[in-house]
């Protein structure tokens, strides 16, 4: 791997007893380099149109107003691309993730909570409504103390869990449990996570769901909102966006090695999900750094 090419592991300033750190500052450029950590975070942008935020193998430039919740060791970052505003407003909040125990996500009233913590591994945007009916509560927190500090920003994490228009960012997650452990998508996801190079027709992920391939169709249509061909693309794509980034490989080899044994094919199918060619990927991913 090209020492050019790795990402930054952030330490962010939270102690053991801390619960929530929370950056409010106004500015002018995006210093930070992409990076990850294992803390979750909620990160707030006003007047950064232009801005190109990368989540995961997500690479999009933002809206004059945006909010997104990282989960931990996604690596993300925000960078000044073709911004011309002088007073970026933006807000962050970080926490630990284990600051909500399991014990209390269990509850039922923190299922919203808990299933949004679970979909954050691929970085979710919010929608512009709810970054606009948000903002006022999110610009107040700094300003908030005590127990009305923490019940605040719970509150506002149970009202972004219910929100409406939600969008899943990155195709590519970090090792983390996603999924319940008797939930049947669990199965299927650590099925074609180690499988995803070969061959994986409908028949193979249907039995290991214990699903006929019609029922398996409907299943993974509702928990994805993806046909079962577009899941397994999704997957080796976002698999391909990462060596891309990180391996000093050919586009060839990227696309036999995450299973397309069509370079035509792979092409097609990466410029439909990532809105450009391999080569051109690589390229706006250039420069970026990590320290393992």
């Amino acid at each position: 791997m090209s020492d050019s090419k790795i990402f930054y592991r952030e330490i962010a300033p939270l102690a053991v007893g801390d619960s929530f750190l929370v950056f409010d500052r106004v500015k002018d450029n995006f210093d930070f380099p992409v990076h990850y950590h294992p803390e979750f975070e909620i990160n707030f942008i006003v007047n950064g149109k232009g801005v190109r935020r990368v989540v995961g193998d997500n690479i999009e430039e933002i809206d004059t107003i945006e909010l997104v919740l990282i989960g931990p060791n996604l690596y993300h970052g925000w960078e000044l691309n073709k911004c011309t505003s002088k007073k970026i407003h933006e807000i962050t909040i970080q926490f630990h993730n284990d600051l909500f125990h399991e014990s209390l996500l269990s509850r039922r009233i923190m299922a919203p909570i808990k299933e949004m913590f679970h979909r954050s591994i691929h970085g979710v945007l919010f929608s512009k409504k709810t970054a606009e009916e948000l903002m006022p509560r999110l610009v107040k927190l700094s300003k908030l103390d005590g127990i009305d500090y923490f019940l605040e920003i719970t509150s506002i994490l149970y009202d972004l869990a219910n929100s409406r228009n939600q969008r899943l960012l990155s195709t590519y997650t970090v090792d983390y449990d996603t999924f319940d452990d008797y939930d049947k998508m669990k199965q299927v996801y650590e099925y074609v996570q180690k499988n995803f190079a070969k061959k994986i027709t409908l028949e193979d992920v249907s039995s290991v769901a214990s699903m006929s391939s019609m029922s398996f169709n409907r299943f993974i249509k509702k928990r994805t909102g993806k046909t079962f061909v577009n899941y397994i693309n999704d997957i080796r794509i976002g698999y391909a966006a990462r060596w891309l980034v990180e391996k000093d490989m050919s586009v060839s080899e990227v696309a036999f090695k995450s299973g397309f044994n069509n370079i035509a094919n792979f092409n097609r199918s990466f410029k439909a999900i990532k809105n450009c060619t391999p080569s051109q990927y690589r390229e706006d991913f250039s420069g970026l750094k990590r320290i393992l």
